[in-house]
């Protein structure tokens, strides 16, 4: 939630926001008041009045968000009817509202509402108001509405609403604690693998730079051996006298009134000759040693560009390799060159599908029992990816009694999930547009990717999603209209590229990029006129559209077709990053080769 959804259902009554956030806030970009309120910034000394809401601030960085202290101090200064709002940066699911607890309590303050921000730096937010009598006000419902009060009955559910909440979230704390542990532990032995790994594949790489260099060596020695023996064939006495003797027989009247003479020299070079052949060796063999040392890098390929997609050596279905090649490198291993493809392709993880391993293919049966062979290969394989410091995932997508043996391998990690659906399966007219949006933010093969991606500390297949906004704010109106149309998509931005970022502080504390220049992100939208109301599923359903097409770019088309490929766009909503920078005229696009996808969706108003 943002920080002026909060805030707004509580300033009925209110003419004045005080602002005694911790020094290193900045509040005026995130409250957005509306006509009327005005916010000033407290001097540390004078009362909170009926009439006002005092915004306060607690958490783990004190020069940013201040201290206890300061928050108590301040609480001591709230009169009867005034108003607060409590903004907490401690990381984790429950901020230490108890320390405040106490001094809210003494204050006779009531907290109406509490929920998440989203925002790096502010986690959650709570607001509290004074009471002007012993009686509690009512509670209020998500929108910020009041609850009806029922005396005595309001009283007892807060109680009893107290004590089951506790029991629920000590529950969750011992889960959320137990969780980081683990994940602590993980990138601790991720962190360590990663560097013997290192080490390892060091030394493999040396020791197979040794023995590419002693087989040249071999090889080189041998020809050396066989250019020694054509040498002394080619040089020899008696195939000279042969050559010479045939050439004399096909042209008897030429070939035989030269014979004696052609003998004759060949008998007095003899000498000569064998000198020579007993020299040449030697000089051959300098040559080689001189040159060995170079000439195995022939033998060795490879690319120095950065690796941007995720790599697998998969043992997997025909299916799920398929659906895996759209995001990622797919290698799939036989049981005889398993070991030898981990070594030439150096994946980011090994992965086994169990119903790889129980339906057809090459590696039927194994893990069953039923194909110890196949067993022993599969270890092989997984032996070599823990000497190359690669992770073993075992992809547990069946029930894990069909391959029993497969539990007792060692592996680095196990996922227990399927394989997701890839979105071009599906069928946007039977399915529905529900299904397509759930598909494309839990259940896709994307997502599936990037939770083996996230195991292994791979590139992120969702990097392909990250979208950047154009816009041009002219005024703090375009600004506030800018902020609030980009945080309330369901898929959020990744940036926002405009002229002047002053006044998009909140888009940056949110996670949001503000940048001038080039957008980085895969995608661009333009949203250069902020008047329109766009939805907030407009991305989430672009990008839907996108994943199951394929397209290049999309938006409405002139006839308003929706979900099929059209040869010109009448607007384009949704451009591919190259084809954005490259300049060319959108009439232009499909001529180029450039695949355009028409969406219906909500026509901008």
């Amino acid at each position: 939630m943002r920080l002026t959804d909060l805030l707004h259902p509580h300033l009925d009554g209110v003419t004045t926001v005080v602002d005694a956030a911790g020094r290193g806030l900045r509040l005026a970009p995130y409250v957005h008041l509306p006509d009327g309120v005005e916010l000033v910034t407290d001097d540390g000394e004078r009362p909170i009045e009926e009439h006002e809401l005092v915004i306060l601030s607690y958490g783990p960085d004190p020069a940013l968000h201040g201290t206890e202290d300061d928050c108590l101090a301040t609480l001591a200064r709230l009169r009867p009817g005034g108003r607060g709002l409590l903004l907490f940066g401690h990381p984790g699911q429950e901020p230490p509202y108890h320390r405040l607890l106490d001094g809210l309590v003494a204050q006779r303050c009531q907290v109406l509402r509490a929920t998440p921000l989203d925002y790096v730096h502010l986690r959650a937010g709570a607001v509290f108001t004074r009471l002007t009598a012993d009686e509690l006000l009512p509670p209020h419902d998500w929108f910020g509405r009041p609850v009806p009060s029922d005396g005595f009955a309001t009283t007892l559910r807060m109680a009893d609403e107290y004590v089951l909440a506790g029991l629920a979230s000590r529950a969750l704390r011992a889960r959320h604690l137990d969780l980081e542990r683990r994940a602590e532990e993980a990138e601790r032995a991720r962190d360590t693998g990663r560097d013997d790994g290192l080490a390892d594949r060091l030394a493999a790489a040396v020791r197979e730079k040794e023995q590419l260099a002693s087989a040249l060596r071999g090889a080189r020695a041998r020809v050396d051996v066989l250019q020694a023996r054509v040498a002394m064939l080619e040089g020899s006495t008696s195939l000279r006298v042969g050559k010479a003797l045939v050439s004399a027989a096909r042209s008897p009247r030429r070939g035989m009134a030269g014979l004696p003479r052609e003998l004759y020299g060949l008998w007095r070079g003899r000498t000569a000759k064998s000198v020579a052949k007993r020299s040449a060796p030697a000089a051959r063999a300098v040559a080689s040693v001189a040159a060995d040392d170079r000439l195995h890098l022939v033998h060795r390929a490879f690319s120095s560009a950065p690796r941007d997609r995720l790599v697998i050596v998969g043992v997997l279905t025909d299916r799920t390799a398929e659906d895996f090649a759209a995001d990622a490198v797919v290698n799939r291993p036989l049981p005889h060159d398993g070991a030898l493809l981990v070594r030439r392709t150096d994946p980011d993880a090994v992965v086994v599908q169990l119903s790889a391993c129980t339906g057809a293919g090459p590696w039927s049966l194994t893990g069953t029992g039923l194909a110890p062979d196949l067993d022993r290969r599969l270890a092989e394989l997984l032996t070599e990816a823990r000497a190359s410091g690669r992770a073993a995932v075992l992809w547990r997508d069946a029930p894990a009694s069909a391959a029993p043996g497969l539990a007792r391998l060692a592996w680095d990690a196990v996922l227990d999930a399927d394989t997701g659906v890839r979105l071009s399966r599906l069928d946007p007219a039977a399915d529905g547009t529900e299904r397509l949006r759930e598909a494309f933010q839990w259940d896709s093969t994307r997502v599936r990717l990037a939770e083996l991606a996230r195991l292994v500390g791979a590139p992120d297949p969702l990097d392909e999603r990250r979208v950047a906004v154009l816009a041009a704010p002219r005024d703090p109106h375009g600004v506030a209209r800018l902020v609030a149309q980009v945080l309330g998509q369901q898929h959020r931005p990744a940036e926002v590229v405009v002229p002047d970022p002053a006044g998009l502080e909140e888009l940056d504390a949110a996670g949001v990029a503000v940048r001038t220049g080039l957008p980085t992100a895969a995608w661009i939208a333009d949203w250069s006129d902020l008047t329109e109301d766009r939805p907030d599923t407009l991305l989430l359903d672009l990008m839907c559209a996108q994943e199951f097409s394929g397209a290049d770019a999309l938006g409405h088309a002139a006839d308003g077709e929706d979900h099929t490929f059209v040869p010109a766009l009448r607007r384009p909503l949704l451009v591919r990053r190259s084809l954005h920078l490259a300049g060319a005229p959108p009439e232009s696009w499909c001529g180029l080769g450039h695949r355009l996808f028409a969406v219906r969706g909500k026509e901008p108003s």
